[in-house]
């Protein structure tokens, strides 16, 4: 998704706007999600004027032209419970809405499908000084507000779908004001410019939200254990298979999000003594990659599996260190 539509239909513009006046609005978490468990930054604020990209931290999180913050559910069925209920972040009325967009993935519909619609179902809601946010993909038929409505900060609006110009089930959310896009994360900076600290400190979000966004320069979106070959599409539906008692392979899989140029992921797979039984190590990437799925496994031995723990440990390494790792486990009988 790139510059998202304002309903209905007109482009917005991006362009950063300088900090003219005090930072008075306070933006809660617009999802009913716990940040780093069960929703993701996916995608920050384009900060990069040219045609390159870069988020307010100067990190990859983000690509070219790209105007709101993305919040990604870590599956399908997810966004459909409570973590992917989309909520107001502050106090305002509903000035319009869209509810009856399909929901599909772009992958298969294509982008000339949702030329001029790229928002999906979604909404924009008026605040004070000037101020208005927008959220977009959201499901068909889930809004439960209209035009006019006054809305409370908190206040539950619709679901998480995968309407508009989205592959992937998030909460496109974005801030303008007086019709310029805001990154909340850094409505200070100045045009074109980004900041390796990344406090937030100086952003419109409120101290809980603050608390649960720090930046993460790449995260682990799931992982688990499968008893053969895993799929993206079977990652997102939640239909990956379970391992049985004595399964035929037994293959440790994981998904990483943010990832940047230059990082190496591996991946192995140690049994109850310890002794690694399967292992993966990726080239360096060439750019910077959304997201991606690993695994590693092998086929049950001759005298079956013995019993006792399984542990996979993941690892990405950055600049000669360790950028982020993940180890988790499986008992087998």
């Amino acid at each position: 998704m790139r510059r998202i539509a304002r309903l209905p239909g007109l482009l917005a513009v991006l362009a950063l706007a300088p900090a003219a006046r005090a930072q008075t609005i306070s933006l809660a978490l617009p999802l009913a999600c716990t940040p780093g468990r069960t929703c993701f930054v996916q995608h920050y604020v384009d900060h990069d004027p040219s045609s390159g990209a870069r988020d307010h931290a100067c990190g990859p999180r983000t690509y070219d032209g790209h105007d709101g913050t993305d919040f990604r559910l870590t599956t399908r069925p997810e966004a459909a419970r409570g973590p992917g209920t989309v909520l107001a972040a502050a106090d305002g009325r509903v000035l319009r809405t869209r509810n009856d967009a399909p929901d599909v993935s772009v992958r298969e519909t294509g982008r000339g499908a949702v030329a001029g619609v790229e928002c999906g179902n979604g909404l924009v809601i008026a605040h004070a000084d000037g101020d208005e946010t927008q959220y977009c993909h959201l499901a068909k038929g889930s809004l439960r507000v209209r035009p006019g409505d006054r809305v409370a900060a908190g206040q539950p609006l619709g679901q998480v779908g995968l309407s508009g110009a989205t592959e992937f089930p998030h909460l496109h959310f974005t801030l303008r004001r007086n019709g310029r896009t805001i990154d909340p994360f850094a409505p200070g900076l100045a045009a074109g410019s980004c900041t390796a600290a990344a406090s937030l400190d100086g952003s419109l979000w409120n101290e809980a939200a603050r608390r649960a966004l720090a930046y993460r320069a790449g995260t682990v979106l799931n992982a688990g254990f499968a008893p053969g070959p895993v799929t993206m599409e079977a990652v997102e539906g939640e239909a990956v298979g379970a391992v049985p008692r004595d399964p035929d392979a037994l293959v440790a899989w994981i998904r990483a999000i943010g990832l940047d140029t230059g990082d190496v992921q591996r991946l192995s797979l140690a049994g109850p003594d310890g002794r690694v039984i399967a292992e993966r190590e990726e080239p360096a990437l060439a750019r910077p990659r959304a997201q991606s799925l690993l695994f590693a496994g092998r086929k049950r031995p001759a005298g079956g599996w013995p019993p006792g723990t399984y542990a996979a440990t993941f690892a990405v390494r950055r600049g000669g260190a360790d950028a982020l790792t993940h180890r988790f486990t499986l008992t087998l009988p």
